[in-house]
């Protein structure tokens, strides 16, 4: 792409940027770090609009790293609730803690890459954005306008392509400018060709098929899991649980049950919600009983929502309470 390109990009980001509470104002100093980082953990598996207003109430409530690295576990586990992936929330409260114990974020890719949950693209992203380090994270955004300016698939030159654009010393605002091409104009589908910077410069559009690139892998089926959750009510309050800290959901409260999987539960059920995982599918029955199990404490019912579910349970909890509601009409 000649510099020429590389121009009217950064001109249309600076006229269209989109406004994110963990961006610094154009022509402001760089990014917050630790709002930066915040922003791109949150954002993994997780879209823009859904993570904004998560983002502005956990700033508010930790405001910097050693704010966050000072909260109890089952804080953090709790206000992550609904955001799914809940390893992100563990490696969260361990990389801020290890940010903290040495005195500060990495300013580069080898430094941040080290820490807790921080991969490649996430040490990219704040090494560019939050350190103007002259490097380009390539997020799904970046791989399709790279991949359609260059009509090709393939990772590895995509990759290379995406490095070579980056203008030194401005590698935050081209990463962000990058970005926000691939979600506003370079869309999956129906891009808008019309406005884009960079339109006549980009092969795809000139094969008359933009949306063709970059080719996308199919879908792995996922395997379906069954499992049961227990609903143990007494006095207007479930019983409730706390996972184990490591594996799917490790840590946040849930309701009590077995293992997930291959067969379903003969009992039968209040009500069965299905959810899918990375990896597989999981079909939940609720089941009633009495006795309480495991370690855990009765939540009243009128205050489930402060018991910070995840989703999944959450939905299971609403599935049996709607059902009620049904039959009491």
């Amino acid at each position: 792409m000649p510099a020429s390109a590389t121009s009217r990009l950064l001109d249309h980001y600076r006229d269209h940027a989109r406004v994110l509470p963990w961006r610094a104002p154009l022509g402001a100093a760089r990014a917050d770090p630790y709002r930066v980082w915040l922003s791109e953990v949150m954002l993994q598996q997780t879209t823009v609009a859904s993570v904004i207003p998560r983002f502005i109430r956990f700033v508010e409530r930790w405001p910097t790293v050693d704010a966050l690295a000072a909260a109890p576990d089952a804080d953090v586990l709790h206000e992550w609730a609904g955001l799914g992936y809940y390893a992100r929330a563990r490696n969260l409260i361990a990389c801020a803690r290890e940010v903290v114990a040495s005195s500060g974020f990495p300013d580069t890719e080898t430094g941040l890459r080290a820490l807790p949950g921080i991969g490649d693209y996430t040490a990219a992203a704040v090494a560019a954005i939050a350190f103007g380090r002259d490097t380009v994270p390539v997020d799904t955004n970046v791989e399709r306008v790279v991949g359609r300016l260059h009509a090709t698939s393939d990772k590895a030159a995509i990759r290379s392509a995406a490095a070579a654009l980056v203008p030194e010393g401005q590698a935050g605002d081209f990463a962000q400018a990058m970005m926000d091409l691939g979600a506003t104009i370079c869309r999956p589908r129906a891009p808008i060709c019309q406005p884009c910077p960079l339109r006549g410069d980009c092969r795809g559009l000139a094969s008359g098929t933009p949306e063709a690139f970059p080719v996308k892998a199919p879908r792995k089926v996922r395997p379906v899991r069954f499992g049961t959750a227990y609903w143990i009510e007494r006095d207007n309050g479930l019983w409730l649980v706390r996972r184990p800290s490591s594996g799917l959901l490790g840590g946040m409260p849930a309701l009590p049950g077995c293992g997930w999987g291959q067969s379903a539960p003969a009992a039968p059920a209040l009500s069965e919600v299905r959810h899918v995982f990375t990896h597989f599918e999981l079909r939940l029955s609720v089941v009633a009983t009495s006795a309480p199990q495991g370690d855990g404490w009765w939540q009243p019912i009128n205050a489930l929502h402060d018991a910070g579910l995840p989703t999944l349970y959450r939905r299971a909890v609403e599935s049996v309470l709607e059902q009620r509601k049904q039959l009491a009409a």
